[in-house]
């Protein structure tokens, strides 16, 4: 009975130099806590790709702000996995 949150905005990860030189692509994967306010709470790693990546994600998924989850009409706290792709163009 769970209505899940919806992204309002998202803020895009910066790659590192590190990681372009070393051609690493692939996606980070964050356990995250969506507050009944829509703001992000608690950030876990759940999968990495190392050189740097991995905080610029935690960084960049900080910022997001979501329509946060509703049970009953209720906002609540959700917790949700999210994946930051990191792709060379």
């Amino acid at each position: 009975g769970i209505t899940p949150p919806r992204l309002l905005r998202e803020v895009k990860a910066a790659y590192t130099e590190d990681a372009r030189r070393a051609g690493i692509t692939g996606d980070v994967l964050l356990d995250i806590v969506v507050r009944r306010d829509g703001s992000v709470g608690d950030v876990t790693l759940r999968r990495g790709l190392g050189r740097g990546l991995d905080q610029e994600a935690i960084a960049a998924v900080r910022q997001w702000r979501f329509a946060p989850a509703t049970r009953q009409g209720a906002p609540v706290d959700v917790q949700v996995e999210v994946a930051v792709e990191f792709a060379l163009r």
